[in-house]
């Protein structure tokens, strides 16, 4: 059988990540301008062609069952890997003086590139962007190597060999399924507790990864991880769906917080901020697209 006969299509991936964030399929098919009944029955549809089920049904709406969160996971680097490659096709067929490559963390490229391609795409309209997603450890790698004009990382400090300048600030939140017993807990958890815990974290390189680590290190650092998943889309939906507790970028939770999806979880005497940076190559300031791309993500912080 061609892997092809096992792998949904995009469209049907899309309708599972968007169950998966709103817990229900009514809701991810409004979301998509689709009907209940044609969401419903492209799940079922998606659950034969996978040959495992994906949901968990119930009068509270639809969570992912084991197999489904991980299906959720991989969907979402196809939807990643889909939406590079319709950048770089768009950027191949521009017939255009101006290019652009960024490369961008997890966390920067889901919530804060957007807006700023968006306002460069006023700025400069006959500017091509090919833009990459990486680890922060890949991010830096790339714009050393000139593969990349302008790069974004988390971290605590600018990787070696790069120029850079804090661009945004975020933080880590410890969260946790509203049934989980630390949602109950008002007044968290010590950073030692956190420290011995196996929690749901992101892959080793991610600038997730690494602020947590550097911040547990005098605690003993992390237990291994329950769970080691590759974007903050799985890590979500693993916490959701009450795999355990999970670290995650306070951007990419507040709507599943707001929704009382998830629970925040204090972590006492612990400081999990960590800035987000715009790097280049040492000895070489940006210049034409990438300046301009460089002061709207600086101007966005003030």
């Amino acid at each position: 059988m061609p892997v092809t006969d096992r792998v949904p299509d995009l469209g049907a991936l899309e309708l599972l990540l968007a169950v998966v964030r709103l817990g229900s399929v009514g809701r991810a098919a409004a979301e998509l301008g689709v009907t209940q009944p044609a969401a419903s029955a492209r799940i079922r549809s998606m659950e034969r062609q996978v040959g495992v089920p994906l949901l968990e049904r119930s009068p509270r709406g639809s969570r992912p069952t084991r197999a489904g969160t991980l299906v959720a996971a991989w969907a979402q680097q196809v939807l990643d890997a889909a939406r590079a490659m319709d950048a770089g096709i768009t950027a191949l067929r521009e017939e255009r003086e101006a290019r652009l490559r960024v490369v961008a963390s997890w966390t920067v490229a889901e919530y804060l590139l957007p807006g700023w391609l968006v306002a460069l795409h006023e700025m400069r309209p006959g500017t091509a962007v090919a833009l990459r997603t990486a680890t922060s450890t890949e991010v830096a790698e790339q714009v050393r190597t000139r593969r990349a004009d302008l790069g974004f990382v988390e971290g605590v400090r600018t990787p070696a060999g790069l120029s850079g300048t804090v661009v945004a600030s975020d933080r880590l939140l410890v969260v946790v399924a509203p049934r989980h017993a630390w949602a109950r807990r008002r007044d968290g958890v010590t950073a030692e507790e956190l420290a011995g815990t196996p929690l749901i974290l992101r892959e080793e390189g991610s600038g997730t990864r690494e602020v947590l680590d550097r911040a547990l290190s005098s605690f003993g650092g992390t237990a291994p991880p329950l769970l080691q998943l590759p974007s903050t889309a799985a890590l979500k939906a693993a916490a959701v769906a009450s795999a355990g507790p999970a670290v995650v970028s306070e951007l990419a939770v507040a709507d599943d917080l707001a929704g009382g999806r998830l629970v925040a979880v204090p972590v006492r005497d612990l400081d999990l901020g960590r800035p987000l940076r715009a790097v280049w190559p040492s000895g070489r300031r940006p210049a034409g697209p990438a300046r301009d791309l460089l002061g709207l993500s600086r101007r966005s912080r003030a």
